[in-house]
């Protein structure tokens, strides 16, 4: 089977978080994204904020993140099943904002989302969403790549390139395909034998 990418059921956000106002963002979104895939998988993919949803005819349609995305799970092994897709910012942004406050203040969205759905894996795409989940600015995916860390004592945490950089950097995408395959081969290992997993 071809891969062909398409938009993944969103998660409804939670009735406390529809009109959240602690951030600017409040006032250039659309709506609050806050997931999408399967809200019960043992993977949660962070990503630093919401592409575009939809198209100017305002049909469904799948950003270039998400393509990318989509598509080295895809070639891993990965179904839409087998992940949930979240955001260090529940919001769109459209115009410049106050990034560092924006972050601090979505925060506790995706602390109650790994308190709610405690992932056994976390993979981290980007250096924005690397260094915010770390609380480290210094932190660096061409430096972290490749080793397993521990985040809270509860999960295993992985990091890469964000899908953006590799679209525009396609000499990235060996290595990008590469940090989905390791995280696919130890998902595998632990769920061998469970049924949890589902062939392309």
């Amino acid at each position: 089977m071809d891969f062909q990418a398409t938009s993944w059921q969103e998660e409804p956000a939670p009735p406390h978080a529809i009109n959240c106002s602690n951030c600017e963002l409040a006032g250039q979104r659309t709506r609050v994204i806050w997931g999408e895939g399967n809200p019960q998988a043992s993977v949660l993919i962070l990503l630093d904020n919401p592409g575009e949803r939809e198209n100017r005819d305002g049909e469904p349609y799948v950003c270039g993140t998400r393509q990318t995305l989509q598509k080295a799970a895809w070639e891993a092994g990965f179904t839409e099943n087998d992940l949930y897709v979240t955001y260090l910012l529940k919001c769109r942004p459209k115009r410049a904002y106050n990034k560092e406050k924006a972050r601090a203040a979505c925060r506790e969205h995706l602390q109650l989302q790994l308190d709610q759905k405690l992932p056994r894996f976390i993979f981290c795409l980007g250096n924005t969403a690397v260094q915010s989940f770390l609380g480290n600015p210094e932190a660096e995916v061409k430096e972290l790549r490749g080793t397993w860390l521990e985040a809270d004592g509860r999960h295993l945490l992985l990091v890469s390139y964000h899908p953006l950089a590799v679209r525009r950097r396609p000499n990235l995408y060996p290595r990008f395909a590469a940090d989905w395959k390791m995280l696919f081969d130890r998902y595998r290992q632990e769920h061998a034998g469970t049924g949890a997993l589902t062939n392309k």
